[in-house]
């Protein structure tokens, strides 16, 4: 059993990206089950085998705590890690080669507090990957872009977990835009030179400077567009799965 981590800021199309790369699997004799991590979404794209809110009711945290919608979801991610024995107990009745995470649509509840980590230890750690969702609508400048790539960076660095980078929802986009922020991510130096061409911004030598760190670290190197409406990409994500799971070889299908 392998876990795969849909994570990424909201809106970034997770749960469509879970159920259409479910449903490829699905397609092609892979079994997989759903996981829904968000006690806070009011409706998922797909039917989740396993739903956090079966134990966890964000309406329930709000009234038991006096809490705002922004203070149950931090409640309830803290909930989630004391109750995770729940969670893996009804897990481990399944037989699967897959598990497709849907993680919590505030990407800071996921990546940056204690209780993730204790989450994605209990589900297996040694077994886990991320599917890292950036949104083209953050993208399409090159400040935005850094930024996506920071907080891309950031959620690898607090779950020391294999990666894979996701351009979402690239049918929303143009072909030459698409085209432009691959090159941007794969080629550094396209990035640097449409810094240069933006140096009226304020804000250029900040990100200039994020980008020189984000370039020493590595982060930068590949990426697939894909899209959960036009099934682009999902074939990648499999084969990313294959590469980090399984050293590249394609576990038996049923």
């Amino acid at each position: 059993m392998r876990n795969i981590y849909f994570v990424g800021t909201a809106g970034s199309g997770k749960s469509t990206m879970v159920r259409a790369f479910k449903q490829w699997l699905d397609e092609n004799g892979i079994d997989a089950i759903t996981l829904n991590l968000d006690p806070g979404t009011d409706k998922l794209a797909y039917d989740a085998d396993i739903d956090i809110r079966e134990w966890i009711s964000l309406g329930e945290v709000m009234d038991e705590y006096s809490l705002g919608p922004n203070g149950a979801q931090v409640v309830a991610a803290d909930l989630m890690a004391m109750n995770i024995h729940k969670l893996t107990s009804v897990l481990d009745g399944y037989k699967t080669k897959f598990v497709l995470i849907d993680t919590p649509g505030q990407l800071e509840l996921f990546a940056f507090r204690e209780s993730s980590n204790i989450i994605v230890n209990a589900l297996g750690k040694e077994r886990s990957m991320i599917a890292y969702l950036s949104d083209p609508m953050l993208c399409r400048r090159p400040n935005g872009f850094v930024s996506s790539m920071m907080l891309s960076a950031l959620v690898q660095f607090r779950l020391q977990l294999p990666m894979i980078n996701l351009l979402s929802k690239i049918d929303t986009l143009a072909e030459e835009e698409t085209e432009r922020m691959m090159d941007w991510f794969e080629n550094p130096d396209a990035l640097y030179g449409d810094f240069l061409d933006e140096d009226s911004d304020p804000q250029t030598v900040v990100g200039m400077e994020l980008f020189k760190a984000l370039e020493n670290t590595g982060v930068f190197g590949g990426i697939r567009g894909v899209s959960a409406e036009e099934e682009i990409g999902l074939e990648e994500i499999y084969a990313a799965a294959q590469l980090s799971f399984f050293g590249g070889e394609d576990p038996e299908r049923d």
